[in-house]
């Protein structure tokens, strides 16, 4: 059981890193054209926050490398896309771009890791930060959301990256199975949802 948790755990990280490279295409256009056009920071923003979270649960949960590997990727590609963002978007989503940024990924994710590292110990901060990090998931992936009304108004899914939902979908797939296997329930919770939700979605795309 313990080698197929771990193969599947390893298609997890696949699957993630694709999903984190998903939108590079959306970056080649926004920096080709010098503009963020209207696509939205805020799936970037809210990804960068809950890949920082899962990163630090991965290094404090034994046996959870895994999770905190593929994380940490994510951080990194986050950082860059947000960069991209602050760089090219027009002043009125810059400064919303700034101010999500200063308040969820730097005063948030800080505030968090912090009170759980100096304000709880073993089992307990373990359990914190895996809440926080299963809440935020769900947060994270409801965030492309965000861009539904634009969808609706130009009645085109241009500004709703098909590659990101599916990817989306197929990594909430994995890490359920995952999860399911090791019996960590704060991975699984929030990667159902996302499953459910994308697998909506994405039959929503191709029936429009």
């Amino acid at each position: 059981m313990e080698i197929v948790a771990l193969v599947i755990g390893v298609i997890g990280n696949i699957i993630s890193v694709l999903m984190f490279l998903s939108p590079v295409g959306t970056f080649i256009r926004i920096v080709k054209n010098q503009s963020t056009e209207e696509f939205d920071s805020l799936p970037y923003i809210c990804t960068l926050l809950s890949s920082s979270l899962w990163t630090y649960y991965g290094i404090i949960k034994p046996g959870s490398f895994l999770v905190s590997t593929t994380n940490g990727f994510g951080v990194a590609v986050e950082i860059i896309y947000v960069s991209l963002f602050l760089l090219f978007a027009p002043p009125k989503m810059r400064l919303k771009t700034a101010v999500l940024v200063v308040v969820l990924n730097v005063v948030f994710s800080a505030t968090a890791i912090l009170l759980a590292h100096f304000g709880s110990h073993g089992e307990m901060r373990i359990d914190v930060i895996g809440f926080l990090c299963s809440a935020l998931n769900i947060v994270m992936y409801s965030s492309p959301l965000s861009v539904v009304k634009t969808v609706v108004t130009t009645k085109s899914v241009e500004y709703m990256p098909f590659l990101l939902s599916l990817f989306f979908f197929l990594n909430g797939g994995v890490w359920t199975l995952y999860a399911l296997l090791v019996r960590d329930w704060f991975l699984g919770e929030p990667w159902d949802k996302a499953s459910f939700l994308y697998e909506y979605l994405l039959n929503d795309v191709s029936i429009g």
